[in-house]
């Protein structure tokens, strides 16, 4: 056992008499030793509850032979980070949780690992620390939210964004949003439809790491304690068996994650996390297979923020995940051969899986759409690459021309949206907001909320090489690569200049001359979008360093390798 060096042999007396400190007693110093990652904190309401499960694993561990451990992560919430400073530290988060588990992990010389996260990055970050780490590991969410109701209507947290663009609009008064905002989101978890941490929720069952229920079963059931517990006895049956994350989590897991994606309607964030993962088990990602897998692959399900779409929790009750994992299996979309958690292949794993409302989970032959829900796009204004949720568009297949708006940075875009500046049919670029020069890549709700709130979602395109909510709809393209502040296209452009997007054939360009192009490259600094960076990140600290080491958003926006220190 890995834990041995801590434990066995007279060498190792000083290391156990600290283990008897913590009140462990000769049987449990005998046994494995379960490092328990949780990621609790009275900040997050996707976590608040987690010291709950917990328990749960711990008492699944113990029951099946080991000791579990608990120690904790940091985890950052989203939706209070947004519109503000903090927003800088959210996707910057993502490599200090990984970071931090591989030291706990290394330094107690733990024997097998159970993550339980439940928001935004915590999920890809322990994801990334169980392939860097490949101890046998297992991962086990918090849950979604519930719903709310709101005058008759299902509401959650990205009604109340929205409800402030109707405000700022005219549409509604300031009470009516007081009453949204205290009824929006009722319950812990993570917020109650198909945004981030939902997405990767749902998508770490998929790829085989976590049991099935996991992305599905609300916070509150008593199902999902139930689940706890099983993944704390599941571990140590990974544990037995040696069987470990890049034994589950291969090239053809990772294809079979985008094709889930596809199917659901996932968040554009996704396609900055499985990039991430796959990195951190030296698997090849190209943006390109998004396309691949999205051409083939119907969209079944249609989940909150797509207009008129599901809740988790409709999902759950419909069969969850199982059941639309089988329907891609059994269509010859998804290779159910791979490993997962259950120490068996997808296919076993789901024989008895079935679909128990077919308004929820639709019929292949009746998808929402013959395509998937995510689209990558490529262009001379992209050349590495963008991204757009064709799943919460009501036509995937737009052609879109329009006059530049340029804003350097969110705060001066949402501004000019709150004052009417941008009107229908512009195109509001925001730059200097990607992985490097935002720094962090900030997550932007409010502007495409707000959009949406005034009616103007499908009338106006948002392009940024930062990234949106999974929260977004609309015409919204986040990612674009490379980012400005690497001296990318969406560096150059200025007001009036000419975009042209066409879904349909997933390209993106800017419509100017070659030769004013060159010319305007010429008079490019990259002083410019380095100077708001460190003033912003400074040359200490966490964002300092951040921006250092971080690629781009096509790359997974995951920390380069880098040999010595420059």
């Amino acid at each position: 056992m890995n834990s041995d060096l801590i434990k066995t042999g007279i060498d190792r007396a000083p290391q156990r008499s600290l283990l008897r400190a913590l009140g462990l007693t000769d049987r449990e110093i005998t046994k494995p030793i379960i490092g328990v990652v949780n990621s609790f904190n009275e900040f997050v309401p996707g976590h608040m509850h987690l010291r709950q499960l917990a328990e749960a694993v711990k008492a699944g561990v113990r029951e099946n032979g080991g000791t579990p451990l608990e120690f904790s992560t940091i985890g950052v919430c989203d939706g209070i980070a947004m519109g503000h400073t903090g927003m800088h530290f959210s996707l910057a988060s993502r490599e200090l949780i990984t970071d931090s588990v591989e030291i706990m992990a290394r330094a107690h010389a733990v024997d097998a690992l159970v993550f339980i996260p439940s928001c935004d990055k915590i999920v890809p970050g322990m994801l990334m620390a169980a392939m860097r780490l490949n101890l046998p590991s297992i991962v086990i969410s918090g849950g979604p939210m519930l719903p709310g109701r709101h005058e008759g209507k299902t509401v959650d947290f990205i009604t109340v964004y929205e409800g402030v663009g109707k405000v700022v609009s005219g549409q509604e008064g300031e009470e009516w949003l007081q009453g949204l905002e205290k009824t929006a989101c009722p319950t812990c978890g993570s917020c109650a439809g198909m945004f981030t941490a939902n997405s990767m929720n749902c998508l770490t069952e998929a790829i085989g790491m976590a049991l099935p229920g996991n992305g599905t079963i609300p916070a509150v059931y008593s199902d999902r304690i139930r689940l706890a517990k099983e993944s704390g006895y599941q571990v140590m049956e990974l544990l037995r068996n040696d069987i470990r994350p890049r034994d589950i989590v291969t090239k053809t897991a990772i294809m079979n994650g985008i094709a889930a994606d596809m199917a659901l309607g996932c968040s554009t964030n996704t396609i900055l996390h499985l990039p991430a993962i796959a990195y951190e088990g030296d698997i090849a990602f190209d943006l390109a297979d998004i396309n691949t897998i999205s051409d083939k692959t119907p969209q079944i399900c249609k989940l909150s923020p797509a207009v008129g779409g599901h809740y988790l929790v409709d999902l759950n009750e419909a069969g969850g995940i199982s059941a639309v994992l089988k329907s891609l299996i059994e269509a010859g979309l998804f290779d159910g051969s791979g490993m997962t958690v259950s120490g068996c292949s997808m296919t076993e794993r789901l024989k008895n899986a079935e679909v128990k409302n077919s308004q929820v989970i639709r019929p292949l032959n009746d998808p929402y759409s013959h395509e998937g829900g995510l689209r990558a796009l490529f262009g001379n204004f992209a050349p590495e690459g963008a991204v757009i949720k064709v799943g919460a568009l009501a036509d995937r297949n737009i052609v879109f021309e329009g006059a530049a708006k340029v804003y350097d940075g969110e705060d001066a875009a949402a501004e000019a949206i709150r004052s009417g500046v941008i009107q229908a049919g512009d195109v509001c670029i925001i730059r200097y907001e990607g992985p490097k020069g935002g720094p962090g890549m900030r997550e932007m709700l409010g502007p495409t909320a707000m959009l949406a709130g005034m009616g103007l979602d499908s009338s106006v395109a948002l392009l940024t090489d930062g990234r949106f909510s999974g929260g977004s709809r609309g015409l919204s393209i986040g990612h674009i690569s490379p980012e400005a502040a690497l001296g990318g296209e969406i560096a150059f452009i200025e007001n009036g200049d000419i975009i042209r997007i066409d879904l349909a054939n997933r390209t993106i360009d800017w419509l100017l001359p070659e030769e004013q192009k060159i010319e305007r490259r010429k008079n490019y600094s990259s002083e410019k979008g380095l100077e708001r960076t460190n003033q912003i990140a400074g040359r200490t600290g966490y964002l300092g360093r951040y921006v250092r080491f971080v690629q781009s958003a096509n790359k997974g926006a995951a920390f380069r390798t880098v040999k010595g220190d420059s």
